[in-house]
């Protein structure tokens, strides 16, 4: 299999060149902090395309910062609402439409796609950067948990396109197996803060809130990353992109809570040796990270003061409270359409909590049946992943009119 190489990780622009980036889901947290790293990098960094929903105002200003020639949104409407927001000094072209966003992912030029779409959405997208031949700088966990055996044949058919992912635990995994022959890795080890609710009760976890969910102690993110974070079922579609990304099988795969949120990833070599990754808790370092590699362009977070630290905790994933890991890791071992059919069911049940339609806990039984449900199929295509989804989605609607509150 030879040295992991983070897939050969190189740039192919002249040097002393700018990278040409597209920046897909700009108005999000991704986006904005990919932004920041723009303001910072001038020299090195060429926004040449921005892709949003429907956040239609803060992409003008954007657009008006940054003078991409493309830019894309989500429907018609946005789209007006962005040709009205946008100053009159800014003359490029605008795309609108459910495939704007891999249009934008495929434009000619383009030497780093950062995709920092929630959800399925971000899926096509991420396939169209790689068909395309091109770096992906994937925060879209998503693509790879519902498509990963499809994007490793594109990777397969494309040898140019590479992978470099923008998460913290995949970054940090990323960075202790650099140049590394997988004999000498017994397993991974990826870190979770373990949320809010770390130390709840049963009882307490069916009372919690949207609004105590949606209160993380360590990072500032989206909402349902967030959630997903507190139900741990964020960790479980972090093994499954684990197990894609570094093609290792998902048992050599585990979970440590780590409160601090300092020691973002660890590998344990044969010799019985733990190499771990400490940083600040800042998305600034994956993002960074991402398009720079192999170079490296400075400082990107504040550096951990370890005498100051005082200590760091680590304890085994509680997965009796916290059942959506254990299912999320049951889908990954399945494999075929089954982790794509809990990505779909957790979009809604999600959806459905922060509505107050559903309690906490239910989100973990929500994904239960839909994986019990669900009709398994080995090397899906993308019509087959799509299909299964859209199922999820059904099976999870239905789930939540029959245990949904009042």
């Amino acid at each position: 299999m030879g040295r992991y190489r983070m897939e050969g990780y190189r740039h192919n622009t002249p040097p002393g060149a700018p990278l040409n980036v597209a920046l897909l889901g700009s108005t999000g947290t991704i986006g904005r902090l990919a932004l920041g790293i723009a303001n910072r990098f001038p020299n090195k960094i060429r926004i040449v395309a921005l892709s949003a929903g429907s956040n239609a105002e803060l992409l003008a200003q954007q657009a008006d910062a940054f003078g991409p020639a493309t830019v894309s949104l989500a429907t018609s409407a946005a789209a007006e609402a962005f040709t009205d927001a946008v100053s009159g000094d800014w003359r490029g072209k605008i795309l609108a439409g459910s495939d704007a966003a891999e249009e934008i992912a495929a434009l000619p030029g383009v030497d780093v796609v950062i995709n920092g779409i929630v959800g399925a959405a971000g899926l096509g997208p991420s396939l169209a950067a790689l068909r395309s031949d091109r770096r992906l700088a994937l925060a879209n966990k998503e693509s790879l948990v519902m498509a990963g055996s499809l994007i490793r044949r594109i990777l397969k058919d494309h040898p140019s396109s590479q992978i470099f992912p923008v998460d913290s635990e995949h970054s940090a995994i990323a960075q202790c197996l650099l140049d590394r022959d997988p004999a000498e890795i017994k397993r991974i080890i990826l870190t979770a803060s373990g949320g809010p609710f770390r130390e709840f009760d049963t009882a307490r976890l069916e009372a919690v809130t949207p609004a105590e969910a949606l209160d993380h102690p360590t990072w500032q993110m989206g909402p349902r990353i967030t959630i997903d974070s507190a139900t741990l079922f964020n960790k479980g579609m972090e093994l499954i992109e684990a197990h894609w990304l570094f093609n290792i099988p998902m048992d050599q795969i585990s979970v440590l809570v780590h409160p601090q949120s300092l020691v973002h990833g660890l590998i344990e070599t044969v010799e019985g040796s733990l190499i771990a990754q400490i940083s600040t808790p800042d998305m600034g370092l994956p993002i960074q990270l991402s398009l720079s590699y192999p170079e490296h362009w400075g400082p990107a977070v504040s550096s951990c003061n370890l005498a100051s630290l005082g200590r760091l905790d680590f304890a085994e994933a509680d997965e009796e409270r916290f059942p959506a890991l254990t299912i999320a890791r049951q889908a990954g071992q399945i494999g075929g359409v089954a982790p794509a059919v809990l990505n779909g069911a957790d979009e809604v049940l999600v959806s459905a909590f922060l509505a107050g339609k559903i309690s906490f806990t239910a989100i973990a039984e929500g994904l239960a049946a839909a994986l019990d449900q669900h009709h398994d199929l080995s090397d899906p295509t993308l019509e087959d992943i799509l299909a299964s989804d859209a199922w999820a989605r059904e099976a999870a609607s239905e789930f939540v009119s029959l245990h949904g509150m009042g």
